[in-house]
């Protein structure tokens, strides 16, 4: 397909008073990339995952297959933003292809992903920035004030412009990728060369799904491997601050997928190469800290303490972009309240919604800090949900949207109805499969709330919040919520599909 050369049908690039423009393609990518928080997302999942009864040495084949849905729903996001690129992405998307009230929620779900991803990235962040120093038991009051004031450093960056968010992008990204390849080299190259204690040769049926010993644990690792990939459609919240974003923002989400799967696949085969099963599930919240200084030596070994912490850092930031572009869009179809479509006249970005956005994660991660560093860990898991709704249903709305055109073509067929149904079915499993493992009495680290997991239960409220702020919007103006769904113009979809075979 070719892209669209006009606006699209919903919100045209620029007119909400985003810098058009502002950043590029390569950016987009970087964007994308970073707010997955590569070296984070590994050292804080790999354990769990080869922990995974029936799974062991086959990580890598996991992470291969998780890989499956993401990029399904990024060649979905693709053609949506196609068709339409506004930074509400989800929100603007599904509201337009399913009608408002399931749009809504939609765009309900990324900022409550957002928001409970902040506490568990800023904690890392703080412990890491303590490691770093030589610190490596630090206070609660401690990790709460570098937790915060990192917060506050990234939403200040944010709130400045989207070119100094996209600057700092490349330079956090860089080094944590520098870092996160030489550990992989160096760690390979030691488990051929001298056999390391307790390490074991890498082997092809590693990467071979069919060697998982059964269905039940594929799907509980997949179910932890999806969150590695999570955050790659920042790139395209941000499709109206990039250059030809209709096109470049899609391309460069679909693009960050392979990378990430890339960097994934191969630094997770080195770490349980080097390290071996048993230290990667004896050390689920960071497989990297015991094995650093065998790989990379004193002090070198302090790399993978800064690739972690840039990584942490670098998310918390790219965090902030897609809330607060999903919370512009819907201010500005009067599905939230006015203020949070507020642009900055100089700086061009969502003030008020940035504001908010720091506000609220740093409320929220000071109170749980304070509170139970168990609920930090179960807002945590809990995203495994959020995330399987809002991407599933975008990738549904996707093939809703384009539903009288799916059939012009085989090329429309592949991208507009196979891939997106593909990975919106595989993410509707994965909500289930989550609402079944997590609601159990044990299913968090927290106490049970009537006998389920603490888990399901944050989810539970913050679905019932968003529930009762929906109504309220609609009762104080319900001009979005007469909106009514539609497929895509009939011209438009000309547009796109000339040329398909």
């Amino acid at each position: 397909m070719e892209a669209p050369t006009g606006s699209g049908q919903g919100s045209a690039p620029g007119n909400k008073g985003l810098k058009g423009g502002a950043i590029s393609f390569l950016s987009g990518v970087v964007i994308a990339v970073a707010s997955t928080a590569p070296g984070y997302s590994l050292a804080a999942t790999l354990g769990f995952i080869v922990a995974v009864e029936g799974i062991g040495v086959q990580a890598p084949a996991v992470i291969l297959l998780a890989f499956i849905p993401m990029g399904c729903i990024a060649a979905a996001y693709n053609y949506l933003n196609r068709a339409d690129p506004d930074c509400g992405t989800t929100f603007a998307w599904v509201s337009t292809a399913m009608g408002p009230r399931i749009g809504w929620m939609g765009g309900w779900a990324v900022l409550v992903a957002d928001v409970l991803v902040m506490p568990s990235l800023a904690a890392v962040a703080a412990i890491y920035s303590c490691q770093l120093f030589g610190v490596d038991s630090p206070s609660t009051g401690v990790v709460l004030a570098i937790g915060v004031g990192w917060i506050v450093v990234m939403t200040w960056i944010c709130y400045i412009g989207i070119e100094l968010s996209a600057r700092t992008q490349r330079w956090l990204l860089g080094m944590e990728f520098i870092t996160l390849l030489i550990f992989a080299v160096v760690a390979l190259i030691k488990v051929y060369t001298g056999n390391p204690k307790g390490s074991i040769d890498p082997s092809w049926s590693w990467f071979n799904p069919l060697d998982i010993s059964s269905s039940t644990a594929m799907a509980s690792g997949v179910l932890l491997a999806i969150f590695i990939y999570w955050g790659w459609d920042s790139a395209v919240s941000v499709n109206e601050e990039t250059e030809n974003g209709s096109e470049s923002s899609g391309k460069a989400a679909v693009i960050s997928t392979f990378i990430l799967l890339g960097i994934y696949v191969v630094v997770a085969t080195a770490a349980q190469a080097f390290g071996g099963t048993q230290s990667l599930i004896d050390n689920q919240s960071d497989v990297f800290a015991p094995i650093a200084k065998d790989v990379l030596g004193s002090p070198l070994d302090k790399l993978l303490i800064i690739a972690v912490l840039t990584s942490a850092s670098a998310s918390t930031q790219t965090t902030i972009l897609p809330a607060t572009r999903s919370a512009l869009s819907m201010a500005r179809r009067k599905a939230l309240p006015d203020g949070f479509g507020t642009v900055h006249p100089r700086h061009m970005t969502p003030s008020t919604a940035t504001i908010w956005m720091g506000a609220v994660s740093g409320a929220v991660f000071a109170f749980l800090e304070l509170t139970s560093q168990n609920l930090i860990a179960d807002a945590f898991t809990s995203l495994a949900m959020t995330i399987a709704f809002y991407y599933g249903l975008t990738g549904f709305a996707c093939t809703w949207f384009y539903r009288h055109h799916l059939f012009k073509s085989a090329r429309n067929f592949l991208y507009l109805a196979v891939l997106p149904l593909t990975g919106a079915a595989i993410l509707a499993y994965v909500f289930y499969k989550a609402v079944k493992d997590y609601s159990v009495s044990d299913g968090g680290y927290a106490k049970p709330f009537l006998g389920v997991g603490s888990p399901v239960v944050i989810t539970a409220v913050m679905i019932i919040t968003g529930l009762v702020l929906m109504a309220l919007q609609w009762r104080n103006n319900p001009e979005f919520f007469r909106e009514k769904p539609r497929p895509i113009d009939p011209a438009l979809a000309a547009q796109l599909t000339k040329g398909t075979a």
